[in-house]
């Protein structure tokens, strides 16, 4: 097995808390083993209260961390959103864990953890990537901007009346329910920066030219059968940048194959990160 060093929370009860990191907001899952933990990025607009269900079952063996991205969740807004700057984020996270992390991102948590991985190769134990490439996409996901921002939120009193109003607006009525986890009722506001991801969609669908590889440890491309983010023609580009990469994929999921498929995507992140233990 790893060996993890110890940080200031081992000596807190094994439990889930939530404490402020330098930076990004965090809710951590059990307590530091000797496996190195597990740090877990969200999404666009997700938030580490998404992954709570599979984060507190992945933390009776390791210690497991789930972030808040910049202008997302209870995370700091910025002007700015790009993967550069999303992985120095995740970074300072780890640097405060007194040891390198298994890292797993999904979509835009994905790419900022493949970034990561190439730019500070020492902070990352292994590399798990959720339907994601390192590559850029021709469609948007600013629709859902303009959905949530159609909301008139002064009408809004419980979760029930702000569904009513965004479930004509969205495409997926899976996706109503996973946007509304992150609606501040009482604050009457979005829990996104919705300016600034708007103005950094071309960003957020890139993958920046000027961060380049290889990084060398262990990484699975973990992608739903379903979903064609990751296709057999970004393989090149995937091994070029991480010649070491895997590649499996979970039956009947798509994009969102966390929440498709929960326990068989909890059992494809248990079974790699034992295997390469």
């Amino acid at each position: 097995m790893r060996a993890a060093g110890l940080n200031n929370l081992a000596l807190a009860p094994r439990k889930t808390a939530l404490y402020q990191a330098r930076m990004l907001n965090t809710i951590t899952h059990g307590t530091p083993t000797d496996a190195p933990p597990l740090l877990i990025a969200h999404g666009l607009y997700g938030s580490g209260r998404n992954w709570g269900v599979i984060a507190k079952r992945l933390s009776d063996e390791r210690h497991v961390i789930a972030v808040d991205m910049r202008n997302h969740g209870h995370s700091p807004w910025y002007d700015t959103h790009s993967y550069p700057e999303l992985a120095r984020d995740l970074a300072e996270v780890i640097e405060t864990l007194d040891g390198p992390a298994d890292v797993l991102g999904h979509s835009m948590g994905g790419k900022a953890a493949m970034v990561l991985a190439l730019s500070r190769p020492e902070l990352v134990t292994s590399l798990t990537v959720a339907d994601i490439a390192p590559v850029s996409y021709g469609h948007s996901q600013i629709q859902y901007i303009e959905a949530m921002r159609k909301v008139d939120l002064s009408r809004v009193e419980k979760r029930s009346d702000a569904a009513a109003q965004l479930a004509p607006l969205v495409d997926d009525p899976a996706l109503v329910p996973f946007f509304l986890q992150s609606l501040d009722i009482k604050a009457q506001r979005w829990r996104f920066n919705l300016d600034t991801l708007a103005r950094d969609m071309d960003k957020i669908l890139s993958f920046p030219a000027e961060i380049t590889g290889p990084y060398e440890g262990p990484t699975l491309f973990l992608s739903g059968t379903e979903s064609h983010y990751v296709t057999q023609e970004y393989r090149p580009r995937i091994k070029e940048l991480f010649p070491a990469a895997r590649f499996a994929k979970i039956p009947g999921a798509g994009h969102w194959l966390h929440a498709d498929k929960p326990r068989e995507f909890e059992a494809a992140v248990r079974g790699w990160l034992n295997a390469i233990g």
